[in-house]
């Protein structure tokens, strides 16, 4: 049994297109169809038909018998077979021989055909795993029901090819996923087997030592037993095996730590029954410089090659600052460094974008994506205009179906590199995974064609079709400001069809529930964001009366001092009061409780179906930011808090003068004033002075668009106002601009700003009109708060004023800094005609 790994897949000849399918035929009763394997069918291919039996028997009851031979009976025969082992098949004529030399590594064709009356299919693999993949290809055709299986259109000449080489997903087996380390062997076997259907043709895992704690209440077993049962699992599919190591030692230059580092991760190496490519990345985590880890990776090599004789070694330039990435550069262009290193590995928080990484790299070395299609913020591909109402609430590690959005990063991405192994960190971005794997064997295949098939196979024709549109519903649920997302509502009422009218099964089908739990929080979320919002408005009326004339300290006789008591007699404390009593109400009578209660009972039954911790306390998750939304879920999600505390703070003061102007200062905190301009850099429908750049559609990683970050978990909570809690920024050396036209020309401004973020030790430089510098590199202020700067007259002398922030130069990590706010531009007082 002879394994093939990336690097044979990576010389092979050039990939032909996908697919090439030439007419359907008739339908076919399988109810009584029998399997016919090659006499010489290997052990993989045995495996193969397990899968397609096994499938089968689980959605619709019927055992298919298989044999070496040509079965007896039955009403249609399926033959299973490699290119190799075809000969051994009792009918030479199944597929034509120019079908079969079309066929490149993993790639596969599924031909048709009658035989005295008697329909028979036959699915042919380039090699053992493409036979594997074209059982994926038939499973995903069949149509199944109780004692019920068919194919409604059996493909008389189909020939596929995958498009990319490597199409994998990670797996770590470790306390910081919000599943994975709940996952007994079986479930990791039913896993593999899935996205092996689909196409995946690699796993990546992660060794027992990261960072990460030693241990979870939810394991099944410890981690390195664990390891090995993984990698025994994916070898019997034949599929490649990666890990992700990193190398977190603090000092690699000293040689005793190199060399427990070598018995260590040696000792890892022995154990696995198998191990195709080691990837270790430069950072997040890792801290040591290029020069020094690589001379720490070449033995590493050599050390893995005393157990994996063909095994290879990547790196990642994740986290380098400008220094260590020209060094990283220089190294990896040296004879001495090709003759070890097989690979370069792209992934979140590199500072080159990743076409001016492949124009600096030699071309002999092939470039593996490395995706991140878990996270929704913080991350190499944040969600696109999210409200911050979701930031607050739904989080991080939400679930997290973008089937659109994860297809143009991939369209965007793979041109040029060898394939992906996505980084993941739980089956929260499960649909996500589906989406890379089928879109990188056909990237031109259609987003909803790709999840008509997820939702086929998984749930069945009855609920296919609305599962696959409701996971692009899901998607659009978080486009844009959410107050006015009627969508949002429209999509729960959609699942909630589903949910009246579907199966027990399907009611029980962990996909089916994660996408209802998504489907009811934002709806949740969504109405709670509505009713704190009108209590909010409410208080504001009810404070608005001191606006109104008779409020103000006038004098009361000519000649004397303002008095220090409203002439009209009254005072603020009860203004006051029926305010606050409008902010509590959000507290004591929180809007949607049904629909609080249902996303608790989907939480239990995730839980119980997955394994998956929605909640630290009640199902052990490792931390609220890991996936725990259920901790966070009624976060505030408007200004009420905020609000509640300035009004208590004000009900604290004894003059009632100094209570009016307080509120007067909180009821017009944005207000720039006449001729004054007002912009909340977080909203995406308050900051219409920011120049958005390219735009998510063409630039997903925000390289050159300012994108959006939030205060996740809200560690800010009553003392700051929504607005600080998220933020427009910009990654390493980008600007964040501003663009204001037609000023006054007569006017002098000056500005206000609030600086918020999630990495204040970054000092930050603003710059106007490209020239005319406003302020050098400073820290923002902490806790946030505005500051004030003057901007000269002749920066807006012709109408025009450009406001840049930069981050100071050469940041490693993950590029975070250059984060705005607030901004105000306001004319200074007393100019303009009298």
């Amino acid at each position: 049994m002879r394994r093939r790994t990336f690097l044979e897949l990576a010389a092979a000849a050039a990939v032909i297109p996908a697919c090439m399918l030439a007419q359907e035929g008739a339908a076919i009763d399988l109810r009584r169809a029998v399997i016919v394997l090659s006499s010489s069918a290997t052990t993989r291919e045995l495996k193969a038909a397990q899968v397609l039996t096994e499938e089968a028997t689980k959605r619709c009851g019927i055992t298919w018998p298989a044999a070496r031979s040509q079965a007896a009976g039955g009403n249609a025969t399926i033959y299973l077979a490699t290119r190799h082992s075809a000969p051994g098949l009792p009918r030479r004529d199944l597929v034509p021989a120019a079908a079969l030399q079309r066929l490149q590594p993993d790639g596969f064709a599924l031909h048709s055909g009658l035989d005295g009356g008697r329909p028979w299919i036959a699915v042919f693999g380039a090699d053992e795993r493409g036979l594997l993949f074209g059982v994926g290809k038939l499973l995903r055709l069949f149509d199944f029901g109780p004692q019920q299986a068919s194919l409604a259109a059996a493909p008389r000449h189909l020939v596929s090819n995958p498009e990319y080489r490597l199409r994998g997903h990670q797996l770590g087996y470790r306390p910081k996923t919000n599943s994975y380390d709940a996952w007994p062997v079986g479930m990791w076997d039913q896993y593999m087997r899935e996205l092996a259907i689909f196409g995946a043709n690699a796993i990546e895992l992660i060794p027992p030592v990261s960072d990460d704690l030693p241990n979870s209440p939810q394991f099944h077993l410890p981690p390195a037993p664990m390891m090995v049962e993984m990698s025994r699992l994916a070898d019997s599919y034949g599929l490649d095996v990666w890990i992700w190591y990193p190398a977190m030692a603090r000092d690699y230059g000293d040689a005793a730590t190199v060399d427990i580092a070598l018995r260590d991760w040696g000792r890892i190496f022995a154990m696995l029954p198998r191990v195709d490519a080691v990837f270790v990345p430069g950072g997040d985590p890792g801290h040591t410089a290029p020069k020094v880890l690589l001379a720490l990776l070449q033995q590493q090599k050599a050390n893995l090659r005393k157990y994996h004789p063909h095994a290879q070694m990547w790196v990642s330039p994740q986290g380098f600052d400008a220094g260590w990435m020209q060094e990283f550069l220089e190294m990896i262009q040296l004879d001495s460094t090709k003759q070890w290193l097989d690979g370069i590995v792209y992934g979140p928080g590199c500072r080159l974008t990743e076409p001016d990484l492949r124009r600096a790299l030699p071309a002999s070395y092939p470039i593996r994506f490395y995706p991140d299609i878990t996270h929704s913020v913080s991350c190499q591909f944040p969600v696109p205009d999210w409200d911050v109402a979701y930031a607050l609430t739904e989080g991080r590690e939400v679930i997290n179906p973008r089937p659109r959005g994860e297809a143009n990063i991939l369209r965007r991405s793979l041109p040029g590199t060898a394939g992906f192994i996505a980084y993941s960190e739980g089956c929260n971005d499960d649909a996500n995974k589906f989406v890379w794997s089928a879109l990188a064997w056909d990237s031109s295949q259609s987003v909803i064609d790709a999840l008509r098939d997820y939702a086929h196979f998984f749930v069945g024709t009855p609920q296919a079709e609305g599962l696959a549109q409701g996971l692009l519903h899901l998607e659009s649920n978080w486009r844009g400001p959410l107050a006015t997302n009627r969508g949002v509502e429209v999509t729960l009422e959609r699942f909630q069809d589903m949910e009246r009218s579907c199966s027990p099964a399907v009611l029980a089908n962990w996909r089916f529930q994660q996408a209802l739990y998504r489907a009811y929080a934002d709806a949740f979320v969504r109405r709670r964001l509505l009713d704190e919002t009108a209590h909010v408005q409410q208080a504001r009326d009810r404070l608005a009366p001191v606006l109104e004339i008779g409020w103000g300290a006038v004098p009361l006789g000519i000649g004397s001092a303002p008095a220090k008591l409203p002439p009209n007699g009254l005072i603020p404390d009860p203004l006051l009061a029926s305010a606050l009593a409008s902010l509590e109400e959000t507290l004591v009578q929180p809007a949607a409780g049904a629909l609080r209660a249902r996303i608790e009972e989907l939480g239990a039954m995730l839980f119980q179906s997955i394994g998956m911790q929605l909640a630290v306390e009640r199902y052990q998750g490792e931390a609220v930011g890991r996936g725990a939304n259920l901790d966070t879920l009624d976060t505030p999600v408007s200004d009420a808090p905020w609000m509640r505390r300035q009004i208590l703070d004000i009900q604290k003061m004894t003059d009632p003068m100094a209570q009016i102007a307080a509120i007067q200062t909180l009821l017009f905190r944005t207000d720039p004033g006449p001729g004054g301009f007002y912009d909340q850099l977080g909203g995406v429908a308050l900051r219409p002075h920011l120049v958005p750049g390219l735009g998510s559609g063409q630039d997903p990683a925000f390289r050159h668009s300012p994108l959006i970050g939030f205060n996740y978990p809200n560690t800010l909570r009553d003392t700051a106002p929504m607005a600080w809690k998220c933020w427009a920024g910009t990654l390493y050396e980008e600007p964040l601009t501003m663009q204001y036209h037609n000023l006054d020309q007569s006017l002098q401004y000056h500005l206000r700003v609030v600086h918020a973020g999630d990495r204040r030790q970054v000092k930050l430089r603003l710059v106007a009109n490209d020239t005319v510098e406003i302020h050098p590199y400073m820290l923002r202020a902490w806790p946030p708060a505005p500051q004030e700067f003057a901007i000269p007259k002749a920066a807006t002398a012709s109408g025009e004023l450009k406001l840049a922030w930069t981050a100071e130069p050469g940041l490693g990590g993950a590029g975070r800094g250059c984060q705005v706010a607030e901004v105000w531009l306001v004319p200074q007082p007393g100019q303009g005609p009298v």
